[in-house]
């Protein structure tokens, strides 16, 4: 067990390939299977070491003491996340992308050095669409998992999926009515937070 992803449980049935009758298509399946989970799994490292950056620069950048501890916590979430899908790529005996880490290492430290003249609407919005994605790229990865056999990794997937909602939520509260919203459409919501377990 992964440590911060304890306590939870998750049926993995419906996601169990149907796929052939055979055990040798069932195999490859279950291979296919497990190398979107590990493309998923790189996607997703190399973008916390990007947002990791990136809120860095960004709550200090904001001068609300609320907004300021708020988004720093969400950094330090960020890294934890990170941690986490290191460790269930060694789980799989898989590695981060180098040339991946490489450019979001890049994308992350220029978007934390951009906050400070960006103003305040711009970096809220833009972490508030990142975080909107980032909540399907952990239910995706939570699939292919049980698709390739990986059942123990599922609640520790979903448990990040919901933190992103919660990261999503609160910058979206905090851009709702701003005038800027006449040029930068809001993305379409989430579902509920409890949608994110009962789907699976």
């Amino acid at each position: 067990m992964i440590s911060g992803c304890e306590g939870r449980s998750y049926s993995p049935q419906r996601h169990r390939g149907t796929e052939g009758d055979g055990e040798p298509c069932y195999r490859l399946h279950r291979l296919d299977a497990r190398r979107k989970l590990i493309r998923q799994l790189q996607g997703a490292c190399s973008g916390e070491l990007a947002a990791g950056y990136a809120y860095r620069g960004h709550w200090k950048s904001v001068r609300d003491p609320a907004e300021r501890e708020r988004i720093r916590v969400i950094e330090d979430e960020e890294w934890h996340h990170r941690e986490l899908v290191l460790g269930l790529l060694r789980e799989l005996g898989a590695k981060p992308n180098r040339l991946r880490e490489a450019i979001f290492w890049v994308i992350g430290r220029t978007l934390g050095a951009l906050c400070p003249v960006s103003g305040w609407f711009l970096p809220m919005y833009g972490a508030g669409r990142l975080e909107r994605g980032n909540i399907v790229e952990y239910e995706h990865a939570a699939v292919f998992a049980a698709q390739c056999g990986h059942e123990g990794m599922i609640d520790c997937l979903l448990t990040m999926a919901e933190v992103e909602w919660e990261h999503e939520l609160y910058f979206r509260e905090r851009i709702l009515g701003h005038r800027w919203l006449r040029f930068f459409p809001l993305w379409d919501a989430p579902p509920p937070k409890e949608s994110i377990r009962r789907a699976a």
